[in-house]
């Protein structure tokens, strides 16, 4: 009738209507399955975050399903930074916690895993006061023992834990342990694994498979995954993460000049020389006598020479009682394959490109970089990026650092760098050790290989391809049909 809207037809053949059907069965045979969660609390040397975890709970030897749900930034500083305080670096978890009450469903809380993994600042203080860094940890476990999620301890890693879980999350993320192919069966990529490279706030990890036995024991680590065997070059370099690093070349700043050549020229700031030498990693740099209440004014220079020296003074890469060693005598293996940089790395070159407008695809664009940034006035950098008055006066030096680590430090060559890397994400997840370290304590990754299986039950795929053999059955009868009608009109 007139006033009611045509409806548009369908100009296939019924049987082929039925094919976007058959699509949302195998969507919703997977779709109807319960989650299951997990939380991981990184606590770093500068700040905690907060993880939590989503993957299907019919997982059983699968990869690549394991997604990052929701994240939370902890306020304020590191548990490290409460050690006169113990009770305030419980309590600085509290809105993180509370959001992941909101987060995960309230009938999964009891089954929930929740982790504290602490790194390099706890690891600084346990060195400095083993007394204060178990009251941190007492009184972080207190909290989180309130919350009614399945609490299973809060650790320190070790520098080697933080590289191995780094590489292994990395690499899980980005499939390159095992995926699984349109076919419905599960198969070894043959493009190898990333190496990986974390920059945190007090130390640095680099981690990478290896053919060749470590030349030192300690840098070496073997895991089984899926079935294969991996042979894992790590090391991680504490004191030389970016903030301690800072720290250190403020102290050298110190003692050799009366200003900072890596700040820029038209900055200054009051220094407390208590502030400066307080860290493990200042100790040796502390002068015999000063005054702890004293307050000096540095001003910054932009020179980018004189910068290059303050933080080569950082490397010592003169002995080796091995075939090759990184730095500080440490024994590493030639970098081999490609890389992924995350963390402080990928924050740093982010400012070089976006805010630097600079371009870092290769080794001398990244030291031609550095160059142009050591060398800003401090009102010019603050005209191209108004908006972090509190990290630009570090930028020189986290880049300068970065250059020199990466060229100096690990070997990296033009041809090395250019299979590096820059990323804080592998799609919504982020890279860092907190995913491995959870896929690990949970068995989420096997040690055997997967079944060779299809990704439907096999009942569903039964009903399926029978389905499918009806209606590419009636499809044929009706095409014959049209076709014998139109041979008839033909024929009168």
């Amino acid at each position: 009738s007139p006033g009611r809207p045509r409806r548009r037809l369908d100009p296939r053949p019924p049987a082929l209507r039925g094919l976007p059907g058959m699509h949302l069965l195998c969507v919703q045979s997977d779709g109807v399955r319960q989650a299951l969660y997990g939380i991981v609390l990184d606590a770093g040397s500068s700040h905690t975050s907060m993880f939590i975890y989503k993957w299907p709970a019919d997982k059983e030897n699968d990869t690549g399903i394991v997604g990052q749900h929701s994240s939370c930034n902890v306020r304020g500083g590191g548990i490290s930074s409460y050690a006169d305080d113990p009770s305030s670096a419980g309590q600085s978890l509290v809105e993180c916690l509370d959001q992941a009450l909101r987060d995960v469903p309230k009938e999964s809380h009891a089954g929930t895993p929740l982790y504290l993994g602490a790194t390099a600042g706890m690891r600084l203080l346990n060195l400095a006061s083993p007394a204060a860094s178990a009251n941190v940890l007492a009184a972080v476990t207190r909290t989180l023992t309130q919350y009614p999620f399945d609490f299973r301890g809060a650790h320190i890693l070790s520098g080697q834990d933080e590289g191995a879980f780094g590489w292994v999350t990395a690499n899980y993320l980005l499939e390159n342990f095992i995926k699984y192919g349109w076919v419905g069966r599960w198969f070894r990529p043959r493009k190898g694994t990333l190496g990986a490279m974390d920059l945190g706030g007090a130390s640095t990890q680099i981690t990478f498979e290896t053919a060749s036995p470590a030349e030192d024991p300690a840098n070496e680590v073997r895991l089984q995954l899926y079935g294969q065997h991996y042979r894992v070059y790590t090391h991680s370099f504490l004191c030389y993460g970016r903030d301690q690093v800072l720290r250190r070349l403020l102290a050298a700043a110190l003692q050799t000049h009366s200003f900072h050549p890596c700040w820029p020229r038209g900055y200054s700031t009051h220094v407390l020389p208590q502030d400066v030498y307080n860290s493990p990693c200042t100790a040796a740099q502390r002068p015999p006598t000063f005054n702890s209440s004293s307050r000096v004014n540095l001003a910054g220079s932009s020179d980018p020479a004189l910068c290059r020296g303050l933080v080569s003074g950082l490397f010592n890469v003169s002995s080796c009682h091995f075939s090759r060693c990184s730095l500080n005598g440490v024994y590493q293996p030639p970098v081999a394959g490609n890389f992924v940089a995350f963390s402080a790395f990928f924050y740093t070159v982010h400012f070089l490109r976006s805010v630097m407008g600079l371009p870092v695809t290769t080794l001398q664009q990244l030291e031609a970089a550095v160059v142009t940034v050591c060398s800003q006035t401090w009102s010019q950098l603050q005209a191209r990026a108004p908006g972090e008055q509190a990290h630009l006066p570090d930028y020189c030096a986290g880049a300068m650092f970065v250059q020199q680590l990466l060229s100096r430090g690990y070997g990296f060559d033009e041809r090395a760098f250019g299979g590096v890397t820059f990323q804080r994400k592998a799609g919504d997840t982020t890279v860092g050790w907190a995913l491995g370290y959870m896929l690990n304590l949970t068995n989420l990754i096997p040690a055997e290989p997967p079944e060779l299986r299809k990704g439907t039950d096999f009942g569903s795929w039964v009903a399926l391809l029978l389905l499918f053999a009806a209606m590419l059955l009636a499809a044929v009868v009706l095409l014959l049909r049209r076709a014998r009608s139109a041979g008839a009109a033909s024929a009168i």
